[in-house]
């Protein structure tokens, strides 16, 4: 019998993506890593696996990501030539535009200075810029890329969009490759990541990057957090060539105590809160998928694991 095994190191997520099955897939045998009947799972479905845990299922198949992103199954598993496929849910485009929007805001209506403001009790008002005078800038122009720049066009936002590769999006002025890169960031003043993580963009978001950037551009991160130098965002807002940065993602979550990102005045972390697909949608997607390998057709959502998504 074939057998799906479950593996992540978060128990709690482990827990619910459990139930999730036995609501929405019941007729799906579940196995965990340390079940004798792991041996013959032919499928693993992943969210932060241990490293090397997949040398213990010698029958998988195809490994599937409960998220859009694969980053987080770990280089040995894009590596091993086993199918890799992820999760894209549409209302996660929709929560992450709704981050995006409310982050773009913060900065374009002054809602930053406002908070500090209202703190010591100042009354404080701003000259209201009209969205058409501010250039917003996105790094990453996949699915939810292109969702999220089209959405702020329709709220009147300039935007510029810059990817690995040429694409052609109505309403968005399109940049890509390294050639394009030094123009995009020069055309950008409020700077939003949602790159996929790869050996190209792992640190990207750095110093020599925002030095790029007009003085007093801002930075939103919603990608990964290894996307990020941390230290030059630091020194960046700190100089004042950033206006500030609103951080979702980081190297370690939860973000420690003593990070310096809680306690730089410019910089607002939030918990990886900026979207994220439902435990309905996860199941509904991988179910089909695992019905897809074992009828012999064609899965939905592969990854090209050489690139990374």
């Amino acid at each position: 019998m074939n057998h799906v095994v479950i593996v992540t190191s978060i128990e709690s997520f482990q827990h619910q993506l459990i139930e999730a099955f036995a609501l929405h897939r019941p007729d799906i045998s579940l196995v965990l890593p340390n079940d004798k009947a792991a041996l013959d799972a032919d499928v693993a479905v992943c969210w932060f696996p241990e490293e090397g845990a997949m040398r213990y299922f010698p029958k998988l198949k195809l490994v599937h990501s409960v998220a859009a992103g694969v980053d987080h199954l770990g280089k040995e598993i894009l590596a091993s030539g086993i199918k890799v496929c992820r999760v894209v849910d549409m209302s996660q485009k929709q929560g992450m535009y709704e981050y995006i929007l409310w982050a773009v805001l913060y900065f374009h209506r002054n809602f930053d200075d406002v908070l500090k403001n209202a703190f010591h009790k100042k009354w404080i008002r701003y000259p209201q810029v009209a969205a058409e005078k501010l250039r917003v800038g996105l790094m990453g122009l996949g699915e939810i890329g292109q969702f999220v720049g089209t959405s702020l066009v329709g709220m009147g936002y300039q935007v510029n969009g810059w990817s690995r590769s040429s694409k052609v999006i109505e309403g968005i002025n399109t940049f890509h490759g390294q050639g394009g890169l030094d123009d995009f960031l020069s055309q950008t003043d409020i700077l939003i990541n949602l790159l996929p993580l790869t050996q190209d963009t792992q640190g990207i978001l750095s110093r020599d990057l925002f030095m790029k950037l007009p003085k007093g551009a801002s930075l939103i991160n919603c990608g990964r957090g290894m996307h990020m130098i941390p230290s030059d965002i630091v020194e960046c807002v700190t100089s004042g060539h950033l206006q500030g940065a609103v951080i979702d993602v980081f190297q370690v979550e939860p973000l420690p105590s003593d990070d310096p990102l809680w306690s730089t005045e410019g910089i607002l972390v939030t918990p990886h809160m900026a979207s994220a697909a439902s435990f309905e949608v996860i199941v509904k997607q991988v179910g089909s998928n695992i019905d897809l390998l074992r009828a012999g057709k064609q899965l939905n959502k592969v990854v090209n694991t050489s690139l990374g998504y």
